[in-house]
């Protein structure tokens, strides 16, 4: 095809310059997928287009876009009279607050966004510069699926897409925004990937979808209801965040990016701090008296952490365990915390699980690791048995005697039984352990202990209820304090809270070039 008939404009008589500004034009009309009527039909369903996604998330004129005249292959049902200039989704480079990451946006308007082989190829670009270059992927999700009309050679697509997910888990970081359908297949690409974001109302995740459900199971269900982005955020865990909106899920991508390194063999990001006045007296007044009585363990990392600094994962997800991001005299730390305010703050299967998951992309990472501790046990009940509350459990387990980072705990109230050691004790190699003078290290809670150990004791006594009382006080005095794992070297010092902040700063600073090898192996078997 002649130039003239590409731009559609005679190009004689026209200078250099004045040529190159027309083939500019036509070019850039040809990526918009088809023009003004495509991008409207995308604004119209409250979504950005895939160019002004990248735009929002890079830093100005900082993209270099990869592949943009590559068309697909396919000559099957009709393919062969439909081409567009990128395939129908936009990859490149550019800067997030000046440091270099790697983005595909994939464009719904172009064939609903389904993947084909040259899209895939376009993604495994990318992916592969990315892994050479040591730098984040982030992948805005917004397609159909695999592009039905190229059958197997599309599925190989997704394959060589997940293989590149899992060479890079670890490496780099890999986020995913999910900004519009994903389902089938495509499902298993983000889900590999560190952290998932999703748009309420406008994305939605499932393998299978309502129609098939319905047909398979008979249930009624939404596209929202089965895997939009509340139901993931709050009932199966797949993603961390649910954001009202594009601009927000955008914004979110970059706060995130400022807590974590490049890569594996990169130091977490630091920002400047100068030391000033870290007491924090309101920590003395915030445990309850009462033991039975909750708090918000959220309020202890507030005022522990840099201002405005913690940044929640997970936060709708598993309530009982709090997990985030926070700087701590400018240095980015990752925090666990138990939540007193849900559950009692017990372990179950889902917390577990969430705090494993976040443990072990710490470790990843070269993020230290920070542990609130207030934990009564783990959930029983047939439920959390049945559904091998004993397997989740070692997961948490697991990561923590994995990880190799800087790690200290902070035991604030109850720290019982097994939880106990879960919780990143001295036992499995946490390198600082403090406890706040309200906490109480021991099997179990003071009444059930006195009633197993007192129980002969008990029965034979004129009046039952006071001597279970007397026994219970006893008891109390002996384990419902931090001072008898103090003795043992459990814990390294019993501190006031209002210090807190002084003392992790100063051992934080202490472990900073804590350098530590696991024993040499292929790669550990946790317990999935």
């Amino acid at each position: 095809m002649s130039t003239t008939e590409k731009t559609g404009k005679d190009m004689s008589g026209k200078t250099k310059a004045e040529k190159y500004e027309v083939l500019a034009i036509k070019n850039e009309e040809a990526l918009q997928g088809g023009g003004e009527a495509r991008i409207a039909a995308q604004h119209k369903k409250g979504k950005l287009t895939a160019r002004e996604r990248i735009d929002l998330l890079l830093d100005e004129g900082s993209f270099e876009e990869i592949g943009k005249f590559v068309m697909h292959r396919c000559k099957d049902f009709g393919l062969d009279k439909q081409h567009y200039l990128g395939d129908g989704v936009v990859t490149g480079y550019g800067t997030i607050n000046g440091r270099l990451v790697y983005v595909f946006s994939q464009d719904f308007t172009i064939f609903g966004g389904s993947l084909s082989e040259t899209y895939a190829e376009k993604i495994c670009k990318v992916m592969d510069l990315a892994l050479k270059n040591g730098a984040p992927i982030i992948g805005l999700n917004d397609s159909g699926g695999a592009r039905i009309q190229e059958g197997v050679v599309s599925l190989a697509g997704y394959a060589d897409i997940f293989y590149r997910n899992t060479l890079a888990s670890g490496v780099i970081p890999q986020i995913s925004a999910i900004m519009g359908p994903c389902a089938g297949g495509a499902v298993y690409s983000p889900a590999i990937t560190d952290f998932i974001m999703m748009v309420e109302n406008t994305s939605y995740m499932f393998v299978t979808g309502p129609n098939v459900v319905k047909t398979v199971t008979h249930e009624e269900v939404t596209s929202e209801e089965l895997g939009g982005a509340s139901t993931h955020s709050s009932k199966s865990g797949v993603t961390h965040f649910s954001c009202a909106n594009e601009v927000v899920c955008i914004e979110n991508i970059k706060k995130l990016l400022g807590y974590i390194p490049q890569n594996c063999e990169d130091l977490t990001p630091q920002k400047a701090y100068e030391v000033q006045e870290e007491l924090r007296s309101q920590l003395d007044e915030l445990i309850p008296d009462n033991p039975n009585q909750p708090y918000d363990m959220r309020e202890v990392i507030t005022q522990v952490v840099d201002e405005d600094s913690f940044f929640e994962v997970h936060q709708n997800y598993a309530g009982n365990i709090v997990v985030g991001f926070a700087h701590l005299a400018g240095r980015s730390i990752g925090i666990v915390g138990n939540q007193p305010a849900v559950l009692a703050g017990v372990l179950d299967i889902n917390a577990s699980t969430k705090a494993a998951r976040f443990v072990r992309f710490c470790d990843a990472f070269n993020i230290p690791l920070l542990v609130f501790e207030d934990v009564p046990g783990f959930l029983p009940g047939t439920d959390q048995e049945w559904h091998g509350i004993i397997t989740h459990g070692a997961k948490l387990l697991y990561a923590f005697c994995e990880a190799t980072v800087p790690r200290i705990t902070v035991i604030t109230r109850k720290a019982y039984g097994g939880a106990y050691d879960v919780m990143n004790s001295k036992h499995i190699g946490a390198d600082m352990n403090f406890a706040w003078p309200t906490a109480e290290i021991a099997v179990m809670g003071a009444k059930g202990a006195a009633e197993i150990i007192f129980r002969k004791e008990i029965a034979e006594a004129e009046h039952p209820e006071e001597k279970l009382q007397e026994k219970v006080e006893e008891y109390e005095g002996k384990f419902a304090n931090p001072y008898r794992a103090a003795h043992r070297g459990y814990i390294d010092e019993v501190i006031m809270p209002s210090i807190t902040r002084e003392k992790l700063i100063k051992a934080f600073q202490m472990l900073e070039n804590k350098a530590m090898q696991l024993p040499k192996k292929k790669h550990g078997n946790i317990p999935l």
